[in-house]
C-alpha cells in the first residue's frame, strides 16, 4: 500500500479569515480517535464554529463538527467532543502571549492531511469591525473589476 503524500485539503474556515484579522498561523496535529480519522478521509468536517483555547498549558480545539462514521459501530466518536492539539512547549507559550491580550481569540483556518496524518492551521486573530469588512469587499470588488477591465483589453487586441 502507497502511503500517502503531499497536503489535501479536508475543510477551511473562510468565514474565519472574512470575520478576524488572522495575525500569527501554526500547524498542529491533533488527538483523534479512528473513527474520526474515517470521517475525514471521507472529506466531512466542519469548522465553522469552531474555536480553540489554552487550558492548563495545552490547547484544545472545541466545537469542531466531524460527524460520525457511517460504518462505526458502538465505538463511534461524539460528533462535537473537544479535542486536543499537539503542539511544542515554545509554540504553545507564543499562543498564550498573544491571546492574553484582551480581544485576541484562537480560531481554525484549514484542516486537511499532511502526509497522511490530521493536521489543523490555527490562527491568533482580532475581531473586525463591520467597517473594516465593508473595506475589504469594497477592496476585493476593486480587485476583480480590474482584472475584468485588463482581460476584455488584452481581448481586444
Amino acid at each position: 500500500m502507497s502511503r500517502d503524500t503531499g497536503r489535501k485539503l479536508i475543510a477551511q474556515n473562510k468565514r474565519a479569515r472574512y470575520d478576524y484579522h488572522i495575525d500569527d498561523t501554526w500547524e498542529a496535529g491533533m488527538v483523534l480517535m479512528g473513527t474520526e480519522v474515517k470521517a475525514l478521509r471521507a472529506g466531512r468536517a466542519s469548522l465553522v464554529d469552531g474555536f480553540a483555547q489554552v487550558r492548563d498549558g495545552e490547547v484544545w480545539l472545541e466545537n469542531v463538527h466531524i460527524p460520525e462514521y457511517t460504518q462505526g459501530t458502538w465505538t463511534n466518536h461524539a460528533p462535537r467532543r473537544r479535542r486536543k492539539l499537539l503542539l511544542n512547549r515554545r509554540e504553545i507559550q507564543k499562543i498564550i502571549d498573544k491571546t492574553s491580550d484582551p480581544g485576541w481569540t484562537l480560531v481554525p483556518l484549514s484542516l486537511y492531511f499532511k502526509d497522511g496524518k490530521a493536521k489543523i492551521e490555527i490562527g491568533v486573530g482580532r475581531g473586525k469591525k463591520s467597517y473594516d469588512k465593508r473595506q475589504a469587499i469594497a477592496k476585493r470588488e476593486a480587485q476583480r473589476e480590474m482584472q475584468r477591465a485588463q482581460a476584455a483589453r488584452f481581448r481586444r487586441r
